[in-house]
């Protein structure tokens, strides 16, 4: 099941959300609405990361560290249990949303279509997967506000994007 961007955009663009639990860009929804958070800019982060890194091998070698494996472990067991979503704005920069929009109408698979402005769609979540399994019957994604005022009530069985 996939979700088609089209419209008012450069570009049409094809969400397979079956992926998205191998995107770094997943968050994890059981936090996410209750743990604070910081803007992060990702260029600081990887320089920092990458700082690190190379004083690490400088100063001790090019060495793995012991609980690598053991690290590998968690995240395979997070995978199969978690509750994942993934913010929209990558994916509606990516298909070049035109100056003159104004809306972003998320169709159902019922019929139903949902708009929102353009800014505030950029900050809402799909949710993908709940306890480890994909949305199959009312997916293939959710949609969540990125206050997560509609968390336990989520505008379900999201199919297209157009862009207005």
């Amino acid at each position: 099941m996939i979700i088609p961007i089209k419209g008012n955009a450069d570009y049409t663009i094809t969400l397979d959300p079956g992926t998205w639990i191998f995107d770094d860009r997943k968050i994890d929804l059981n936090t996410y609405f209750t743990e604070e958070r910081e803007e992060k800019n990702e260029l600081d982060e990887y320089v920092k990361a990458t700082s690190k890194h190379w004083s690490r091998e400088i100063m001790e070698g090019a060495t793995y560290p012991p609980t690598l494996k053991t690290e590998r472990k968690f995240k395979k067991t997070e995978l199969l249990h978690g509750t994942f979503g993934i913010v929209l704005e990558p994916f509606l920069k990516n298909a070049g949303i035109r100056g003159d929009a104004k809306e972003i109408a998320f169709g159902t698979a019922d019929g139903e279509e949902h708009r929102f402005p353009v800014e505030e769609a950029y900050s809402m979540i799909f949710q993908f997967s709940v306890d480890g399994q994909p949305l199959k019957e009312d997916g293939p994604a959710w949609l969540l506000f990125p206050d997560g005022s509609n968390a336990e009530n989520p505008i379900k069985a999201i199919r297209t994007i157009t862009i207005i």
